[in-house]
């Protein structure tokens, strides 16, 4: 029998593609471009936005007989043994090949933002965690092994990760960011991409572009940035994950931006993403975003118009399940208002990362081939890794830790003794799980109650709550006040509760009107502090809280973002010494809870200034944390009189670790440009070098300035490097200068393209 040329892998991929689009129907093309959601609800609270009126109906056994683009999270939607779910979802892949003309099997997609999102599988810290640990070898290390899990159940793409750059701390998804820095945010989120990839499983990159600028820091609300915002801090992370981590797909935000909706937006999707960056994969919608279209945005009259909108645009595949691209498309394409040559172009795009992932294959086999363990004992140990390393010591005045292995502590909060205050909303048990209140979590999670008892086994621990994490009762403050008096120290656990669409205090749809601490978690911190006995605040958010009001007035303060399954053993160890703190902040911690919103990439006008009472300047600069032990930055070399516009120089400075005992330091570099012909950040990021340092040790780090990262988008839209003064800072943080380096550049205004230089390379070597 002679074998069809779209099932030779002797062809290339677009010549079998070619051939397999031309044997197919307008309805087989069709059915490509939407996925399905099996188990989704359509009753009471979801998972996703306005899931209850969204959700379409649809027969399966007579869909699939055109084939099936995607499956919508076989794993995600309720609770499944993950061998029993991955043989269901290969008999359901088999029912879908079997059932079409030409036996292409659905490409599954789960979410997988802090760990694969099912049960049974590894919480792993969340995004923002990343950020702070400033380490992007050990995030990509993460993701491969999320990545490895994924395929070894017959999962296919990932959703994530979310490069939205924070731009007001009151919105309810700073967690799922990794910062406020768009050179933070790009260069980790690259890392993740990168571990994804490298395992076979496509990366989605959200949420294209500019999510997380909505107007008053609500969930999907219009987006009103300027373009030089939008082109300097929104969108450099996007190149960053499509250039050095080969993304193969990118999902289109739910916002509009200055009243276009990006899902219909041909000059983000097309122009930009694929003409400009040379972008080859899938643009796949958010859930329910082409609906969104006619019934949120209204551009678009019926469900018809939606899909021609967003299939102009350059938005191939319908998530999370079929509504718009179904009967309505081919109604329209039948009827001549939608060119039959749009379906093509998305159905080509689809077909290519099918045969791409070994789905157009004779050989294709869906059946898992590996033992399933979605929480080994390796998964375990890169989270406490992670954790351990993301852990922020903002404050430690008087060297209250390391607290005394046989001291008296009063442990006081609501998220103590709290599994679920270690985990983000797009954890499994705080996503799903809440749906199911009998069933058991899954997994172990330590809390940081539990943790601090074996930590110091010689110390006496007492426990009382105080009060809920967002109710305003106060009655158990008594108690909290009583067992704090009968101690030597406080440890005050304080935080979010992660949830969906206002059913926690953080995470998608949880968006809050200013920063105070949830509930009535300050006024029972004023009065453990009223006691007099040291307290120490802990942290457990997903996103930074105004502390001015006991700034003084704590014996240490320790921020831990959502830290993930093994997050309690990681903080207690903060707390105990055993592990040295080594987080810094990826997002500013502000003094008072008004005056938002701020990050630190403010130009001049943004400062304190004597035009307004309101100083915005924060309690904890971004970059800022604190260690067990001291480091020296020495015999630096930077200064140059004059570099060309497209030259390059080297800074570099050698750090020791003065203490005793092990710890890591993380140098960054920031730009300062005096004068520019439009207004520039005070100060922004552009690298940073991680060094882990053992007592007496030091490295020397070298980084390799380019013109190209002094770049911006001028006033006519250009990204340009213009000669003058600039000033680079080696630093501890924003606000620490450790050592300045002051250059001139010369030659003319320089246009840069898309293949402009993104990173600040660095380079370490021993020198003790």
């Amino acid at each position: 029998m002679t074998t069809a040329p779209w099932r030779d892998p002797a062809l290339t991929a677009a010549a079998r593609v070619d051939d397999l689009l031309s044997r197919m129907t307008l309805q087989e093309k069709t059915a490509q471009l939407y996925g399905v959601w099996v188990g989704a609800s359509a009753d009471g609270d979801g998972v996703a936005p306005l899931q209850s009126e969204m959700t379409a109906d649809y027969e399966w056994d007579e869909l699939i007989t055109q084939g099936l683009g995607q499956l919508t999270r076989p794993f995600g939607t309720a609770p499944v043994d993950p061998a029993l779910g991955a043989q269901a979802l290969a008999r359901a892949q088999r029912r879908i090949a079997d059932a079409g003309r030409f036996g292409i099997p659905a490409l599954a997609h789960e979410e997988c933002l802090a760990g694969f999102t099912t049960w049974r599988a590894t919480a792993y810290p969340v995004p923002l965690a990343w950020g702070a640990s400033w380490d992007a070898a050990l995030v990509e290390e993460m993701a491969g092994a999320i990545g490895r899990d994924l395929r070894t159940v017959g999962v296919h793409q990932g959703l994530a990760p979310v490069l939205d750059v924070v731009r007001d701390p009151r919105w309810g998804r700073v967690e799922e960011t990794i910062g406020e820095d768009p050179y933070l945010v790009g260069t980790i989120g690259a890392a993740y991409v990168r571990g994804l990839e490298s395992t076979g499983v496509v990366a989605t990159l959200k949420h294209f572009a500019g999510y997380a600028s909505s107007a008053g820091a609500r969930n999907l609300a219009p987006v009103r940035a300027g373009v030089r915002e939008f082109a300097d801090i929104t969108l450099p992370p996007f190149e960053f994950a499509l250039r050095e981590g080969g993304a193969r797909s990118v999902m289109a935000a739910y916002t509009d931006t200055d009243g276009v909706p990006a899902s219909a937006d041909p000059g983000l999707l097309t122009e930009l993403l694929r003409e400009d960056w040379g972008f080859t994969g899938t643009v796949v919608a958010d859930y329910f975003g082409v609906g969104f279209l006619q019934t949120q945005h209204r551009i678009a009259g019926t469900e018809a118009g939606a899909a021609h909108a967003a299939l102009e645009a350059g938005l191939d595949v319908e998530l999370p399940t079929v509504k718009c691209y179904g009967t309505p498309l081919l109604d329209a394409v039948r009827a001549g208002e939608v060119p039959e040559a749009l379906i093509d172009r998305a159905a080509r795009r689809v077909l290519l990362q099918k045969c791409e992932l070994g789905l157009l294959d004779e050989d294709w086999n869906p059946e898992p081939t590996e033992r399933i363990d979605l929480d080994s004992t390796a998964n375990r140990v890169l989270a406490r890794r992670l954790a351990e390393e993301s852990v922020v010591l903002l404050d430690n005045p008087d060297g209250l830790l390391p607290l005394a292995p046989d001291t008296r502590i009063a442990v006081v909060g609501p998220r103590a003794a709290d599994a679920l205050a270690m985990l983000g909303c797009y954890s499994f048990p705080s996503h799903v799980l809440t749906h199911h209140p009998d069933v058991p979590t899954g997994i172990e999670i330590p809390t940081v109650l539990q943790a601090l008892r074996t930590e110091l086994p010689d110390a006496k621990v007492t426990f009382t709550e105080g009060c809920g994490v967002d109710d305003p009762d106060t009655a158990g403050f008594e108690e909290a006040v009583a067992r704090t008096a009968e101690a030597d120290v406080c440890v005050a656990v304080l935080g979010d509760r992660a949830g969906l669409f206002g059913r926690g205090t953080s995470g998608e749809g949880c968006d809050v009107t200013d920063l105070r601490l949830p509930g009535v978690q300050g006024e029972l911190l004023d009065s453990l502090v009223a006691t007099g006995v040291p307290v120490v605040l802990v942290l457990l958010t997903g996103r930074p809280y105004a502390l001015g009001r006991w700034q003084s007035r704590l014996g240490a303060v320790v921020q831990a973002f959502f830290p993930g399954e093994e997050g309690g053993p990681a903080v207690a160890g903060v707390l105990s010494g055993r592990v040295n703190p080594s987080g810094r902040l990826p997002v500013s911690v502000p003094q008072v809870p008004g005056g938002q919103p701020w990050t630190y990439l403010q130009p001049p006008l943004g400062l304190a200034g004597g035009a307004s009472n309101l100083d915005p300047t924060p309690l904890y600069a971004f970059g800022h944390g604190r260690s067990y032990t001291e480091f020296a930055w020495e015999d630096f070399e930077g200064s140059a009189p004059r570099i060309t516009t497209d030259g390059s120089h080297d800074l570099a400075v050698t750090v020791r670790n003065t203490g005793d005992r092990a710890g890591a330091e993380v140098v960054q570099l920031y730009l300062h440009d005096p004068v520019a012909s439009v207004t520039r950040p005070d100060v922004r990021l552009v690298g940073y070098q991680r060094l882990e340092l053992d007592p007496g040790e030091s490295r020397r780090v070298t980084f390799r300035f380019h013109a190209d990262l002094s770049a911006f988008t001028d006033r006519k839209g250009r990204r340009i490097v213009e000669p003058g003064d600039l000033e680079l800072r080696l630093a501890a943080s924003s606000t620490d200068t450790r050592h300045t380096a002051r250059l001139h550049l010369t030659g003319p205004v320089r246009e840069l393209g898309p293949d402009r230089r993104l990173r600040c390379e660095t380079e370490v070597a021993q020198t003790g």
